[in-house]
Protein backbone atom coordinates (compact mmCIF):
# COMPACT_ATOMS: atom_id res chain seq x y z
CA UNK A 1 0.00 0.00 0.00
CA UNK A 2 1.28 3.66 -0.74
CA UNK A 3 2.87 5.61 2.21
CA UNK A 4 3.03 8.94 3.17
CA UNK A 5 6.10 10.71 4.19
CA UNK A 6 5.62 13.16 7.34
CA UNK A 7 6.22 16.05 5.03
CA UNK A 8 3.22 14.77 2.36
CA UNK A 9 0.87 13.55 5.24
CA UNK A 10 1.53 17.52 6.63
CA UNK A 11 0.94 18.89 2.93
CA UNK A 12 -1.64 17.26 2.19
CA UNK A 13 -3.67 17.21 5.66
CA UNK A 14 -3.38 21.25 5.12
CA UNK A 15 -4.40 21.21 1.19
CA UNK A 16 -7.44 19.32 1.99
CA UNK A 17 -8.31 21.78 4.99
CA UNK A 18 -7.93 24.61 3.04
CA UNK A 19 -10.17 23.42 0.33
CA UNK A 20 -12.94 21.20 2.44
CA UNK A 21 -14.72 21.38 5.37
CA UNK A 22 -16.16 17.62 5.00
CA UNK A 23 -14.86 15.81 7.55
CA UNK A 24 -13.98 12.51 5.16
CA UNK A 25 -12.53 15.04 2.62
CA UNK A 26 -8.86 13.61 1.20
CA UNK A 27 -6.49 13.85 -1.50
CA UNK A 28 -8.20 11.32 -4.43
CA UNK A 29 -4.98 10.09 -6.70
CA UNK A 30 -5.98 9.04 -10.13
CA UNK A 31 -4.48 7.39 -13.35
CA UNK A 32 -3.96 10.18 -16.04
CA UNK A 33 -1.54 8.56 -18.05
CA UNK A 34 -1.08 5.28 -20.44
CA UNK A 35 0.37 1.98 -19.37
CA UNK A 36 3.67 2.93 -21.20
CA UNK A 37 3.63 6.28 -19.96
CA UNK A 38 1.91 6.48 -16.26
CA UNK A 39 1.14 9.53 -14.72
CA UNK A 40 -1.30 10.34 -11.80
CA UNK A 41 -3.60 13.64 -11.08
CA UNK A 42 -4.04 14.67 -7.49
CA UNK A 43 -7.88 16.32 -6.24
CA UNK A 44 -9.19 17.18 -3.44
CA UNK A 45 -12.55 15.34 -2.69
CA UNK A 46 -15.31 15.13 0.12
CA UNK A 47 -15.26 11.69 0.15
CA UNK A 48 -13.64 8.53 -1.98
CA UNK A 49 -15.06 6.87 -4.86
CA UNK A 50 -16.49 3.31 -5.21
CA UNK A 51 -14.05 1.01 -5.27
CA UNK A 52 -11.12 3.34 -4.02
CA UNK A 53 -8.50 2.45 -1.70
CA UNK A 54 -7.57 4.44 1.39
CA UNK A 55 -4.01 5.07 3.14
CA UNK A 56 -3.28 7.76 5.25
CA UNK A 57 -3.92 8.41 8.68
CA UNK A 58 -6.16 10.54 11.18
CA UNK A 59 -4.41 13.55 9.56
CA UNK A 60 -5.44 12.87 6.32
CA UNK A 61 -7.60 10.38 4.22
CA UNK A 62 -5.39 9.49 0.14
CA UNK A 63 -8.14 8.03 -1.74
CA UNK A 64 -6.62 5.63 -4.28
CA UNK A 65 -8.58 5.02 -7.36
CA UNK A 66 -7.84 1.37 -8.57
CA UNK A 67 -5.65 1.31 -10.94
CA UNK A 68 -3.44 3.61 -8.85
CA UNK A 69 -3.85 1.74 -6.12
CA UNK A 70 -2.17 -1.16 -8.11
CA UNK A 71 0.57 1.53 -9.75
CA UNK A 72 1.64 2.78 -6.55
CA UNK A 73 1.46 -0.44 -3.62
CA UNK A 74 5.39 -0.12 -3.62
CA UNK A 75 6.08 3.09 -3.58
CA UNK A 76 6.48 6.14 -0.43
CA UNK A 77 4.37 9.35 -1.44
CA UNK A 78 6.46 12.42 -0.69
CA UNK A 79 5.83 16.26 -0.87
CA UNK A 80 7.23 19.74 -0.61
CA UNK A 81 6.42 23.44 -1.44
CA UNK A 82 8.86 25.37 -2.98
CA UNK A 83 9.79 29.40 -2.24
CA UNK A 84 6.68 30.68 -4.36
CA UNK A 85 4.51 28.37 -2.67
CA UNK A 86 3.79 25.80 -4.96
CA UNK A 87 3.83 22.31 -3.89
CA UNK A 88 5.24 19.00 -5.66
CA UNK A 89 4.35 15.59 -5.23
CA UNK A 90 7.38 12.94 -5.54
CA UNK A 91 7.03 8.87 -6.04
CA UNK A 92 9.64 6.97 -4.10
CA UNK A 93 10.11 3.33 -3.79
CA UNK A 94 9.52 1.77 -0.44
CA UNK A 95 12.29 0.76 1.55
CA UNK A 96 13.42 -2.74 1.50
Amino acid sequence: MLTLTENANTIAATIVAQQSTTPDAGLRIHSSGTEAEPRFAVTVVPTPEPGDAIAGDDAIHVFLEKSAAEALDDKVLDAAVDDQGAVSFTLLPQPA
